[in-house]
């Protein structure tokens, strides 16, 4: 129910969850979609829904651009997903991409272990992440929470997750998807909260009860998380392939390295550039 984005929107919404204003389902009709655009007022942003990693999404900033980025935002969802399915959305200027982590048993018991702000992007793919989010006041943060347990609760979920919002300039917040898995800034969480998130999937998987209750949820200290790319800065920031001829690890009170290289290895063509995870902790920002 959650890997297509827009049956997330469906299921969101019938659990009073705030939407970007949009469309409910997959477009097909590009004259139908220009008028339903111009209605919602540009900037828009035309995105795949089977889409992850910033593939197949489009800002429109006018109607007469709409045809041409219409049909770049399908083939780019056909070749990346084999799904041409797209929708539209408003695009939220100034926007904050705040995420909530979430946790939930086999036996309907949910927490959320409040969020992580993973605004600094490239390419619509996160660079830097922190935990907690300098945005947010305490209201905000439980009402956001509150949403995502919501969320949780529209497709019976257990295990570990991540439900993902917009806030907007005004401190309104909107919800984008939710990653039915655990994600790669999951450590920030981990810093702050003081929990294995690793042994509680486990844990949930095993059938067991949440141990823990949402008012035992510490919130303590600042985390970040960058993440290291094998990129070519000389060449617009592009993946790069080669040795790792010098590689040391940082090391020290409050540093974490999750990587999956060592000096000498060779960085392949395969996959993702992200080489390593450096995640710091202190008292605070």
């Amino acid at each position: 129910m959650m890997g297509s984005k827009l049956s997330a929107k469906v299921a969101a919404k019938d659990f009073q969850v705030p939407l970007v204003p949009g469309t409910e389902e997959a477009i097909t009709d590009i004259e139908a979609a220009r008028q339903i655009a111009i209605e919602i007022g540009f900037p828009i942003l035309i995105k795949a829904s089977a889409g992850g990693g910033g593939k197949g999404m489009r800002i429109v900033e006018s109607a007469d651009q709409f045809e041409e980025q219409m049909q770049l935002a399908v083939s780019e969802a056909i070749n990346a997903f084999g799904d041409g399915s797209v929708f539209i959305e408003k695009f939220v200027t100034g926007p904050r991409h705040i995420e909530i982590q979430v946790l939930g048993d086999q036996h309907g018991n949910y927490v959320y272990l409040f969020e992580r702000e993973c605004s600094v992007q490239r390419r619509h793919q996160k660079v830097i992440e922190e935990a907690p989010s300098s945005v947010l006041t305490p209201e905000l943060r439980k009402e956001m929470g509150e949403a995502a347990i919501r969320v949780c609760k529209a497709c019976q979920y257990s295990n570990a997750g991540t439900v993902e919002f917009l806030v907007d300039d005004q401190r309104n917040f909107y919800f984008l998807e939710m990653n039915t898995r655990l994600q790669v800034e999951h450590p920030v969480t981990e810093m702050i909260t003081g929990v294995d998130l690793v042994r509680e999937q486990i844990n949930i998987a095993r059938g067991e009860k949440l141990s823990f209750a949402q008012d035992d949820i510490p919130l303590i200290g600042h985390a970040m998380e960058l993440r290291v790319y094998a990129e070519d800065p000389m060449n617009n920031f592009l993946p790069d392939i080669g040795q790792l001829k010098q590689y040391k690890k940082p090391e020290g009170p409050g540093v974490r390295v999750d990587d999956g290289f060592e000096e000498g290895m060779t960085i392949p063509i395969y996959y993702d550039p992200m080489i390593a995870k450096l995640v710091t902790y202190g008292k605070d920002r």
